[in-house]
């Protein structure tokens, strides 16, 4: 469990966004949550110096949809990262264990299949009050730790390349 602000970080610590783009595939399911993922993803790559134009939004119905949903966002567009926002609740039933483990499953896959980073930003929460916590609230935006680790890893990967 979370114990700090996963909004907190050292902003010197993050180069320049102003030559990179960005895809940002989010689920519309529990939108209340998500919407404020997305706003933290978003503000934070223009906050680092990401063009509006350069950061491509797609919604998906659901967590799951989120593989696919970054597969083809990657495929059709010339990203330099995807962001994968998305927030599960735990219910009383094995689906979330399901949507859960499959989305992970499929986010690590696009990393090993693909040139470009796919980045995790899927809350998965024991409850309500967890994912408010976490998408803005008390425990910051896993949205905005989302586009801070896109930002990075592009620069990583360009960094791997001049030398």
């Amino acid at each position: 469990m979370a114990t700090k602000n996963l909004s907190d970080y050292d902003i010197n610590s993050v180069p320049s966004a102003g030559d990179m783009k960005f895809g940002i595939v989010v689920s519309d399911w529990n939108h209340d949550i998500t919407s404020n993922l997305l706003k933290g993803a978003y503000d934070t790559l223009v906050e680092h110096g990401a063009k509006k134009k350069n950061i491509i939004v797609a919604h998906v119905p659901g967590s799951f949809e989120l593989i696919f949903g970054s597969q083809q966002l990657a495929d059709a567009k010339d990203v330099d990262a995807v962001i994968a926002l998305g927030c599960v609740v735990r219910g009383g039933t094995p689906h979330f264990d399901y949507v859960c483990q499959g989305t992970t499953y499929g986010i690590a896959k696009l990393n090993a299949e693909y040139d470009v980073p796919f980045i995790f930003g899927l809350l998965t929460t024991d409850d309500m009050q967890q994912a408010v916590d976490r998408s803005g609230g008390a425990l910051g935006n896993k949205g905005t730790e989302a586009a801070v680790t896109a930002i990075k890893m592009v620069n990583f990967k360009r960094n791997l390349l001049e030398d």
